[in-house]
């Protein structure tokens, strides 16, 4: 049976001298856009490297498209592009150089759409790459990545350096790009709030595990938080992320029964609300998990 799966990672992990990637489950269902946000140093950058064979896992597995990302390197490359604000083409001088090179590489190049992304993130072909900005690098790395219209496309903080409107030309083309289900995007961002707008499933990484996947609607329906005032410790079941003297601020997944909880162990004010992807995220990511 085929997999619904446009990315699939199984047990991944890798091993640095103070942080451990893993093991790692992951997926990234064909068609749709999926955030994985996590903070500096969680594992986003490493996972997506290694995606396209940028270092060697200890163990586990990555299929894009149903291919082995090393077995089957060259038509993943062919069919998946990443863009990363590590990649450098000051090497080509100018940015037609640049784009004349990279094209001659994919045979679905469509060149009238790369003259429409150099037009809408304002980029002038004969301008020297070494002179562009980091906004303008961002755009040169997106140009290359979107003018192949790749089935899947693996984004590293794409809109680093964009300014307001060059962001929402960014997500434009990215929801352009997504008009039918045969393309699948993965983009790592600290923009919360643009990826809660954007995109269709959510993964939260912290120190190389994922604590939370799944549909962003989901996800954010899921997940409350409840405030209280209570002198003591609050029950198991949560993760508290605020605490002002008595009052308290918890995430839970289980907000009626949290409530209960609370009732009996004598908490007041108790208040449930819903979750943005930022108060998810801080609960997730920095909240004392009370089991």
């Amino acid at each position: 049976m085929q997999s619904t799966n446009a990315i699939e990672i199984r047990g991944l992990r890798k091993t640095y001298p103070r942080f451990q990637l893993g093991p790692l489950d992951l997926a990234v269902p064909a068609g749709a856009i999926y955030g994985l946000v996590g903070p500096n140093g969680a594992g986003k950058t490493t996972t997506l490297d290694l995606i396209f064979g940028l270092g060697l896992p200890e163990a586990g597995e990555i299929r894009v498209l149903g291919c082995d990302h090393r077995r089957d390197e060259a038509h993943l490359k062919l069919a998946a592009a990443y863009v990363s604000p590590h990649t450098s083409f000051v090497s080509w001088k100018y940015v037609r150089r640049a784009i004349r090179f990279i094209r001659a590489f994919y045979p679905d190049w469509d060149q009238a759409y790369c003259g429409h992304l150099l037009r809408r993130f304002r980029l002038d072909p004969d301008e020297k790459i070494a002179s562009l900005s980091l906004g303008g690098a961002t755009k040169l790395g997106l140009v290359l990545a979107l003018a192949r219209r790749p089935r899947v496309l693996i984004m590293d903080e794409p809109a680093i350096g964009l300014d307001v409107p060059s962001k929402k030309d960014l997500f434009a083309e990215l929801l352009a790009l997504m008009g039918d289900e045969d393309h699948t995007v993965l983009i790592s961002s600290h923009n919360l709030a643009d990826l809660e707008r954007f995109t269709d499933y959510i993964g939260v990484i912290n120190e190389g595990r994922l604590l939370a996947q799944g549909r962003t609607d989901q996800l954010l329906e899921t997940y409350r938080q409840v405030s209280f005032a209570l002198g003591g410790e609050p029950p198991p079941g949560g993760r508290l992320f605020e605490r002002d003297g008595d009052r308290q601020r918890v995430l839970t997944d289980s907000a009626d029964r949290y409530s209960k909880a609370l009732a009996q162990c004598g908490a007041t004010g108790i208040s449930v609300q819903p979750v943005t992807l930022e108060e998810l995220f801080a609960g997730l990511v920095e909240g004392q998990e009370r089991d």
